[in-house]
């Protein structure tokens, strides 16, 4: 079996989730309309995110901007790619962070490309203050992300010779 397959079935399982999701919110939720789940804390909301990350350039419709901000996708992408496949497989807890974000950008990606925009619905808040809409491909990236900082926290430092 192939030494990578379960993280390959890791990344496919969560940018299949996250597609589902969308899909299911695009199907079910009009766009802008809002659904309380937990009120006071957290709604389900169908936006359309064109910019990046937190909707950085949401409100821009110019094709250079989608142009920049998919180039920049691409690139991460291949950045991470080129990183988890370096990793050595021994360090799984790096592997699964590196899998979780490359699930994320496959699923932002596969959004921008196929709609021109991403698809966001989760919709965090408490009273008047909301946290940026995000979806399930964020949430990946972020936990990720974070997995990965702590992996770097939780490295023994290499022991070095004594002078």
């Amino acid at each position: 079996m192939n030494r990578h397959a379960s993280y390959l079935l890791l990344i496919l399982s969560l940018a299949v989730l996250d597609q589902l999701t969308k899909a299911l919110v695009a199907a079910k939720i009009g766009l802008y309309e809002t659904i309380p789940v937990v009120p006071g804390f957290f709604n389900f909301t169908h936006i359309h995110n064109k910019g990046a990350i937190f909707g950085f350039f949401s409100n821009s419709e110019k094709l250079p901007v989608f142009i920049l901000l998919t180039g920049a996708s691409f690139c991460a992408l291949g950045f991470v790619v080129y990183y988890f496949v370096k990793t050595p497989l021994g360090e799984r807890f790096t592997k699964i962070a590196l899998s979780m974000i490359l699930a994320g950008a496959l699923g932002n990606l596969s959004d921008r490309l196929l709609r021109g925009y991403v698809i966001d619905f989760l919709d965090v808040y408490v009273k008047r203050w909301h946290w940026p809409f995000f979806n399930v491909a964020d949430s990946c990236i972020t936990i990720g992300a974070l997995l990965l900082i702590a992996g770097f926290f939780r490295r023994k430092p290499a022991c070095s010779p004594s002078s």
